[in-house]
C-alpha cells in the first residue's frame, strides 16, 4: 500500500482490514510450520537462558572494588614500602650496637725474628732470635656503640622519607578514587548497553508484530507483497543490531567482573534502569535509580553561578588527589635538595668499644683463666668536615634544584588543569540535563506517535512505512533519553573525582 493510497483512504476505515484485523488471532493459529525463522532471544544472545545471575547494587559494586581490586592492594603494598623507607631512614639517626668475636688456632703460632742484644745485652745486635709470639688458642671478642650526634644528612633524610610516605598515602587515596570512578562508569556503561539492547528487543517485537498482521492482511488480499517485503527488510536489519548490542553488553560486563576482581565467567544482574530514571524529580525514581543519584557527591552549580563554582574550585584545590599528590612531590623534592645541601655540614658522632683479648694452651678453655684475659676500653669523638669531593655535592645540589622548579610547574599545570576540568565537566552536566529534558518529552511524543500510527495503519489509514518510521523514531528516542541519562552520570562521577570526594558508603 502506498502514501497516495493511504491518503486517500484516510478518514474512512477498510472495511475488509478491519475484518482481517478481527480474524487475525485464528490466522496466527493456522500459520504453516517454518513460515519465520524465530528471531534470537536476548537472553540467548546474552548466554542467561539457565545461568545463575549475581545481583548487584551500585552500592555492592564499589563495595567489592574497595575490597578487592588489585590496583588498590597494589597501592597498598607501595604503601608499606614507603613506611619500611621511613624506618631505614630512623636507622641512621638511632645508636648504633655492633658485637664481634674470632677464635683463632695456632697450629704453628707465627714467629718474628728480633736483634739478639733485646735479650742479651752482651749480644750481637746483628744476630737475629726466632721469637714466636701468640699460644695455641686466641680468642677476642669486641662491642662498640656509635652515636651521631650531629649529622644533617641523616636528620633531613628522615623528613624525606616522611614525605615520600605521606605522598604514598596519597597515592593510595588517588587510586581508590580512581577505582570507585571506573566502577561508577562501568556500572553505568553496562547499564546502557543492556538498555540499547532491551530497546532494540522491543523494537525486534513490534516489527515482528506488525510483521505477522501485515502477512495474515496479505494472505486476505488486503496488504500488497510489498508491505510484508518493507518489514522484513525492517526485522533483518534489526537482527544484527541486536547481536551487537549483546556484544557490546558482555564486553562491558567482562570488564567490570575484571575490576572488581570477582570469579571468572560471573554473569551479573544490574540494579537500576536508565530509560526510567527521572533527573528532574528524584523522589519519583525507582528505589535502584534513587541509589544511583544519590551517589552523585558534589554539587553541580550552574553555569553562570561564579560564586557557585569558586567554592567548588577551592574544595577542589583542597581535595584533589592529583593536585595533592603533585603538592607533595614538590615538597619531597625540596627535602632532597635539602639533603644534598647538608652535605657542607660537618657531622659529629659518638663512640666507644669494650674489647676482651685471650690467649691460652693446649685443648680449649673458654678464654682461659683470668690470668690470661685483657681488657680494653675507649670512648671518644668524632668529628667529620668534608672538605673537598670534586664539585660532586654542587652538581647533586643543582640536580635536585632543577628537579624542585620542574615540580613547581607540575603544580602549576595540575592546577589549572583542574580549574579547567571542572569547567568542562559542569558543561558536560548541564548540557546532559538539557538533553534528558528535551528528550522525555520527544519519548512521550515518540510513544503516543506510534499508538497513532498502529491504530491507523490497522484501520488501513497508514502504510507500513509511515509505521515503521513511528516505530524507529520511538526507539531512537527512547536510547537518546537512556543516552542523556547516561552522559549526565559519567559527568557527575567525574566531578566527584575531581573534587577528591566519592561515594564509598
Amino acid at each position: 500500500m502506498t502514501k497516495a493510497f493511504a491518503r486517500r483512504t484516510r478518514g474512512r476505515a477498510h472495511p475488509g482490514r478491519q475484518v482481517a484485523c478481527v480474524i487475525l488471532a485464528l490466522g496466527w493459529a493456522v500459520l504453516p510450520a517454518g513460515a519465520q525463522e524465530p528471531l534470537p532471544t536476548l537472553e540467548g544472545l546474552l548466554g542467561l537462558e539457565g545461568a545463575e545471575l549475581r545481583s548487584l547494587s551500585l552500592e555492592e559494586a564499589i563495595g567489592a572494588a574497595l575490597e578487592g581490586s588489585r590496583d588498590l592492594r597494589e597501592a597498598r603494598l607501595q604503601l608499606r614500602e614507603a613506611e619500611g623507607v621511613v624506618r631505614e631512614a630512623w636507622g641512621f639517626v638511632y645508636p648504633r650496637f655492633e658485637f664481634s668475636g674470632s677464635y683463632t688456632r695456632n697450629i704453628s703460632p707465627p714467629v718474628s725474628f728480633l736483634p739478639e742484644v733485646f735479650f742479651d745485652p752482651e749480644g750481637s745486635p746483628d744476630r737475629l732470635v726466632p721469637v714466636s709470639f701468640g699460644l695455641d688458642n686466641v680468642w677476642s671478642s669486641t662491642i662498640s656503640v656509635e652515636q651521631p650526634l650531629f649529622q644533617a644528612r641523616a636528620f633531613i633524610g628522615v623528613g624525606a622519607a616522611a614525605r615520600f610516605r605521606a605522598l604514598q598515602d596519597e597515592q593510595v587515596r588517588g587510586r581508590t578514587l580512581g577505582t570507585v570512578t571506573r566502577v561508577r562508569e562501568l556500572y553505568y556503561e553496562l547499564l546502557l548497553a543492556e538498555e540499547q539492547a532491551r530497546l532494540i528487543e522491543r523494537s525486534v517485537g513490534r516489527v515482528l508484530e506488525s510483521l505477522e498482521e501485515t502477512r495474515a492482511l496479505n494472505r486476505a488480499g488486503l496488504s500488497s507483497d510489498f508491505d510484508v517485503l518493507r518489514l522484513e527488510v525492517e526485522l533483518a536489519n534489526l537482527e544484527p543490531q541486536l547481536r551487537r548490542a549483546a556484544n557490546q553488553a558482555l564486553r562491558v560486563e567482562r570488564e567490570l567482573v575484571t575490576e572488581l576482581d570477582l570469579p571468572d565467567g560471573t554473569r551479573l544482574r544490574l540494579h537500576g534502569e536508565l530509560a526510567g530514571m527521572d533527573l528532574n524529580d528524584e523522589t519519583a525514581n525507582s528505589l535502584p535509580n534513587r541509589t544511583i543519584l544519590e551517589a552523585n557527591r558534589v554539587p553541580a552549580p550552574a553555569r553562570d553561578d561564579d560564586e557557585a563554582f569558586a567554592d567548588l574550585l577551592a574544595r577542589a584545590l583542597e581535595s584533589s588527589s592529583e593536585l595533592r599528590q603533585s603538592l607533595l612531590n614538590e615538597d619531597l623534592r625540596e627535602t632532597e635538595m635539602r639533603v644534598e645541601q647538608a652535605e657542607y655540614l660537618p657531622s659529629v658522632s659518638l663512640f666507644g668499644n669494650y674489647q676482651v683479648q685471650a690467649q691460652q694452651e693446649g685443648g680449649l678453655d673458654f678464654f682461659g683463666a683470668s690470668g690470661q684475659r685483657g681488657y680494653g676500653r675507649l670512648v671518644g669523638v668524632q668529628v667529620s668536615v668534608p672538605l673537598f669531593t670534586g664539585f660532586q655535592r654542587a652538581a647533586r645540589v643543582e640536580q635536585r634544584r632543577a628537579g624542585l622548579r620542574a615540580a613547581q610547574l607540575q603544580t602549576e599545570i595540575a592546577s589549572d588543569r583542574l580549574r579547567d576540568q571542572l569547567r568542562n565537566t559542569l558543561d558536560r552536566v548541564a548540557e546532559a540535563r538539557l538533553r534528558a529534558r528535551g528528550q522525555q518529552l520527544a519519548v512521550a511524543q515518540a510513544t503516543r506517535g506510534f499508538e497513532i500510527a498502529s491504530a491507523q495503519y490497522r484501520e488501513g489509514l497508514s502504510s507500513p512505512l509511515e509505521l515503521t518510521d513511528a516505530e524507529v523514531a520511538l526507539r531512537q528516542s527512547e536510547f537518546n533519553y537512556a543516552e542523556a541519562v547516561f552522559d549526565y552520570l559519567m559527568a557527575r562521577a567525574e566531578l566527584d573525582r575531581l573534587a577528591g570526594d566519592v561515594p564509598l558508603f
